[in-house]
């Protein structure tokens, strides 16, 4: 028989994950940032010219590479994805935890939302 999950200690895991990813993402990102500092700090900016994201920059897989072989362009944009993916996993972390609850209506409505933003991520342009 399995034992019931409390809102309060759900609600003490939600934000335990939301501010450990928070934490992780920005140290990732601080570190991408210093990276990229040491790598091209002193290359000539020009300003009138916009630049935008390159191609290899715009997959997930391609950022992870980049990441793994000391990109700090790509370490930076990984810490940007693991922000924008907190909220996504407190999403899948409610899905599980209603279905501990065994609360059928919540289960349904945060399987719909939490569609909604994998579809957004994986399909949407920006």
């Amino acid at each position: 028989m399995a034992t019931r999950v409390s809102e309060h200690e759900v609600q003490q895991a939600i934000g335990g994950l939301l501010r450990l990813g928070v934490i992780v993402a920005a140290a990732v990102t601080a570190l991408g940032g210093a990276v990229l500092l040491i790598q091209h700090g002193g290359d000539p900016v020009a300003h009138r010219t916009f630049r935008g994201e390159p191609p290899a920059l715009e997959s997930i897989v391609s950022i992870v590479r980049g990441a793994l072989t000391f990109n700090g362009e790509a370490i930076a944009q990984l810490g940007l994805l693991l922000l924008i993916a907190t909220p996504v996993a407190r999403v899948a972390f409610t899905l599980v935890a209603f279905a501990l609850q065994r609360d059928r209506k919540y289960v349904v409505i945060t399987s719909i939302v939490l569609s909604l933003l994998v579809y957004a991520l994986a399909f949407g342009k920006a």
